[in-house]
């Protein structure tokens, strides 16, 4: 009889992702910060130009704070979304491969590390390997 060291719940993977991506804005904080109604956040999140993960306790909604700029959704993101749910990933999924770090990438750090350094073009063909 094979027993499990790790104990398999529901809330491991959630605080591995929230560990992983550190700074997270809730809601009603991505909207103060961006000088928008809620509902707006709302919307750029069911529009797919932000993703939002259930983190805490509580598991309230937030959206990693990288995600954003001064002026809304880092506008490089929207389309590597896209890329990865293609490749079948979830939204957590997506989350965490950009938030993972990979020695191997042209800026230190994690994918979305290269993406704000300008390399938007590496990490999208990166994603697309992920489909094949």
């Amino acid at each position: 009889m094979s027993e499990n060291p790790v104990p398999d719940t529901d809330e491991s993977p959630a605080r591995d992702l929230e560990s992983l991506v550190g700074e997270w804005l809730t809601v009603p904080d991505a909207a103060e910060r961006l000088g928008v109604p809620l509902s707006r956040v709302r919307q750029l999140v069911s529009d797919r130009e932000l993703l939002a993960a259930r983190i805490g306790e509580r598991r309230v909604t937030a959206i990693p704070a990288k995600f954003l700029d001064d002026t809304g959704p880092r506008p490089e993101l929207r389309g590597t979304f896209t890329v990865l749910a293609d490749g079948g990933l979830d939204d957590d999924e997506i989350i965490e491969w950009l938030f993972t770090p990979d020695p191997t990438l042209p800026v230190e750090g994690a994918p979305i590390d290269s993406l704000h350094a300008g390399h938007k073009t590496e990490i999208r063909r990166r994603a697309q390997e992920l489909a094949f």
